[in-house]
């Protein structure tokens, strides 16, 4: 199953990093990667794929989640196709 995570903030040293990190540590594999800085703020949106994954999918948006409070980051992951289906014009 692949999963859309949206990454929104004030750009600083690190923040790939620490989102592949987590994703990483959690068995989640990077499909596709896409990250502009635009003047100061950070935007990021990733596909990975989350069929493999040690943890729930709950707890895995909790982990993301906390990681985007402690760096002054919003993070949301989401099911591809929930993603998909809010996006369609």
């Amino acid at each position: 199953m692949r999963a859309v995570i949206t990454v929104v903030g004030k750009d600083k040293v690190g923040i790939i990093a620490e989102v592949s990190r987590v994703l990483s540590e959690n068995r989640v594999n990077i499909l596709d990667i896409s990250q502009t800085i635009m003047q100061d703020m950070f935007t990021m949106i990733m596909l990975v794929d989350v069929s493999e994954a040690a943890i729930a999918f709950s707890a895995l948006s909790d982990t993301l989640s906390d990681l985007g409070n402690a760096l002054g980051l919003t993070i949301h992951i989401q099911h591809e196709d929930l993603f998909n289906s809010m996006h369609r014009i």
